[in-house]
């Protein structure tokens, strides 16, 4: 069970949680970040923070489907972008609270970078999802 947290006494967050609480005995998975990057390899979205972020989404799904979890079990993120302009880091906000992400919400952390780990990345995400138990609880 995922409990989403918005703490009344501060500011009220858009589209996520300040803190998420997992009950002890539930299975976490831990992702490497996911990148914008095709099964080829090739880059996706070239110069383009929205498609690459849309990538980027669809590869954490494929993480998630593969450890038995989903964008709905997500605890928390950091969403990692190549920019200074707050235009941008909100463009790649808005694809991300379009996700099954939003559903929770989850606590996430945006955070702008100078550059990531492929040639011409733009976006990566970090992710912790619960992985239910067989029986779906």
């Amino acid at each position: 069970m995922i409990q989403r947290v918005t703490v009344p006494t501060l500011f009220p967050p858009p589209a996520y949680s300040h803190a998420s609480v997992v009950e002890a005995g539930t299975r976490l998975a831990f992702l490497a970040g996911s990148v914008p990057l095709s099964a080829d390899g090739t880059l996706v979205g070239e110069g383009d923070p929205v498609r690459q972020a849309r990538q980027v989404l669809a590869n954490l799904e494929e993480q998630l489907t593969a450890v038995g979890s989903a964008l709905d079990q997500v605890v928390t993120t950091d969403v990692y972008v190549v920019g200074a302009e707050p235009a941008v880091l909100s463009a790649v906000w808005d694809v991300v609270e379009a996700s099954g992400l939003s559903t929770g919400p989850h606590s996430s952390t945006l955070i702008g970078v100078t550059c990531l780990g492929y040639p011409g990345q733009l976006v990566e995400i970090t992710a912790t999802a619960a992985v239910p138990d067989a029986a779906g609880s």
